[in-house]
């Protein structure tokens, strides 16, 4: 983020151009090695292991590292010594400025003095820029009286950078009762305080489709229903990594299904971020113990159903999928497709299983917790009062650990968390048709 922000306040004072900061950056950005990758160079992970961590990565809000020394693969001097072979970002930035000659390194000091004074950053707030420390930059730029807006801006910010891109930096929060918008995303969490988070685009919805592509790993050019249905996703993602890190202080947070909307206004008492992805800017929008209303009238999500591409006679088993979400269902079919499952029905809540499953008995119904009409724990309660014998896999954002166990209570056999890896549901699966 030190160089995002450092290249914007050069190309402000004329001393570069915008072409000159976008090369510089792509420059910087190219030039840095993840942590894996330097480990499994240096013999301290084999490729398995490393591949490990990155999966756990994606379930846990947690750095590579982190990870690497709770396992015990590493310990800690060993990632403050892979830490430094990775770089520092400012001096990545530095080194790629004086490479292009574009600023003698006479000046270059004189302006780093002169973009801390006129942003007025302290020594202590400079180097946590230096760091792209998200822990100790977020409370310069998003102070804020409620609890966990911080908090959450600094988990949004962690999973922008691993799974959208590197390329972004931030802008001061601001509090609001009103603010149009051209689509939006978000979810109410609901416990010891009502927490809403979503995720905005105005006219402009680059950055927006940056996040839906990013995390869904698909290429959008313009806001449809694909793209809102991911951006809900990414949502579900953070608000259940936030509910997981506040489970482990012994505070439970439940979470209620996602929305979205298009084209309306925000109305009430709101924290907006703006957050600049490849320059092109985006805003989060962080609600606590508010009555803020994000819209008036939701999006409602067409329901798509999808033949099995596996002939039933020759499938290892059939199942039913349960999720709201497209890009969930879409996900978890073609992992069970590709293992030789046939998905012979999909639904998009409760209700909508109960009848499913009546209608097809399936070898295995893929269940999720958290959906509008009726959800995946009431939906559990119907259908084992109708059969005993029924195979459930509970689907879960993080954070749900209270409800995945009344799940298994209730006679559920198995659950996988968001987002799903391959081997954890063909395991899970092919552990239940046994």
């Amino acid at each position: 983020m030190f160089g995002q922000l450092f290249g914007r306040y050069l190309v402000e004072k004329g001393i570069i151009t915008n072409e000159d900061y976008k090369g510089l950056i792509q420059k910087q950005l190219s030039t840095r090695a993840k942590l894996g990758t330097i480990a499994v160079a240096e013999g301290l992970l084999t490729e398995e292991q490393a591949e490990h961590i990155n999966k756990l990565q994606k379930q846990f809000d947690k750095r590579f590292g982190d990870i690497a020394v709770e396992k015990g693969l590493l310990a800690e001097n060993q990632i403050e010594d892979l830490l430094k072979k990775q770089g520092n970002p400012y001096m990545q930035f530095l080194e790629v400025v004086l490479e292009s000659g574009k600023i003698p390194v006479s000046q270059l000091d004189e302006e780093l003095d002169a973009f801390q004074k006129d942003n007025g950053f302290t020594k202590d707030d400079l180097e946590a820029l230096k760091h792209d420390d998200f822990e100790r930059i977020v409370p310069i730029f998003a102070v804020s009286s409620k609890p966990y807006v911080t908090e959450l801006v600094c988990l949004v910010l962690r999973n922008i950078n691993r799974f959208v891109s590197r390329d972004f930096y931030i802008g001061k929060i601001t509090r609001t009762k009103e603010m149009e918008y051209t689509c939006l995303a978000g979810q109410r969490t609901v416990g010891e305080h009502n927490i809403q988070i979503a995720l905005a685009a105005q006219e402009d919805t680059r950055a927006f489709l940056r996040v839906t592509s990013g995390f869904a790993g698909e290429e959008y050019q313009e806001v449809k229903e694909d793209v809102l249905d991911a951006a809900c996703e990414f949502i579900n993602c953070m608000s259940g990594l936030f509910a997981a890190a506040q489970s482990e202080k012994d505070m439970d947070f439940d979470m209620e299904p996602v929305y979205a909307y298009e084209k309306q206004d925000v109305v009430g008492d709101v924290y907006v971020l703006p957050i600049f992805i490849e320059d092109r800017e985006l805003e989060l929008i962080i609600a606590v113990d508010s009555d803020a209303e994000m819209g008036q009238i939701p999006h409602k999500f067409a329901y798509e159903k999808m033949e099995s591409s596996i002939a039933i006679g020759l499938a290892k088993g059939r199942v039913v999928v349960v999720d709201d979400s497209k890009m969930s269902r879409k996900v978890l079919r073609n992992i069970l497709e590709e293992a030789g499952y046939a998905v012979v029905e999909e639904a998009t809540d409760g209700e909508e299983a109960i009848a499913a499953y009546m209608q097809y008995k399936p070898d295995i119904l893929t269940l999720d917790i958290t959906m509008p009409n009726m959800d995946g724990i009431e939906a559990l309660k119907e259908i084992m009062s109708l059969d005993r014998r029924a195979k459930v896999v509970m689907i879960s954002a993080a954070g749900q650990q209270k409800k995945i166990i009344e799940a298994l209570k209730l006679g559920a056999q198995k659950f996988v968390t968001k987002p799903f890896e391959q081997d954890e549901v063909i395991e899970c699966v092919d552990a239940m048709m046994k």
